[in-house]
């Protein structure tokens, strides 16, 4: 699905982070954002996913197209994997969550409580559940935290297969994951100036962009 923005600003709380902002995805293609710590990556993904309203801009798709994945897991810690995914499933009206577990492979872990999973695992848990949403758009902030070298291995297989399918792949990471037809966006150059800014408000913390 081809999906873009033109001269979008987005803001964290009170404070707008971004301006300007303009580009296009097309269908099968990935667009990784690179940018210091708290230049705003994470501030854009949760604006493209509806989580936070842009300030001005537009957007060329419905943020009901857009999952995303964000810093946290996510998870129903009571509930087993294989519990965990057949929620998302219902949710999303997904009837078969077979390719989600092959795909990551959670078949030995379907029994296992989430909150008894370890960190790895548990970030495997929580990528798998993309294929389960139906949805075009994939927002990925630090996906591969916590995964060893095998299971990026896993993460960027699931990502060819979405962008070969026609979906498309906006994501924030440092890591190399040799996706076909990938761009690299830069987001300095849109970096709003905060001079105004209270110079004691809580939102100009790195942590929290």
């Amino acid at each position: 699905m081809k999906f873009g923005v033109e001269n979008l600003a987005c803001r964290r709380g009170e404070v707008t982070v971004l301006t300007g902002v303009t580009f296009e995805v097309a269908a099968g293609e990935a667009l990784i954002l690179r940018a210091p710590n708290g230049a705003g990556k994470t501030t854009l993904l949760r604006c493209l996913a509806g989580l936070t309203p842009p300030v001005s801009g537009k957007l060329s798709f419905s943020t009901e197209d857009v999952a995303y994945a964000a810093h946290a897991d996510g998870l129903k810690a009571q509930l087993s994997v294989e519990e965990n995914l057949q929620f998302w499933a219902d949710i999303f009206g997904t009837r078969d969550i077979n390719p989600a577990v092959e795909t990551f492979d959670l078949e030995s872990l379907l029994t296992r409580r989430a909150q008894d999973l370890s960190a790895g695992q548990k970030r495997r848990l929580s990528l798998s559940r993309l294929m389960l949403t139906g949805r075009a758009i994939w927002a990925l902030d630090e996906p591969t935290v916590s995964l060893d070298a095998e299971n990026v291995a896993r993460f960027a297989a699931a990502i060819t297969a979405h962008l070969a399918a026609g979906g498309s792949a906006i994501l924030a990471t440092h890591i190399d994951l040799g996706l076909p037809s990938a761009r690299t966006i830069d987001l300095s150059p849109y970096r709003a100036v905060l001079q105004d800014a209270p110079s004691d408000d809580p939102f100009l913390d790195e942590a929290f962009l």
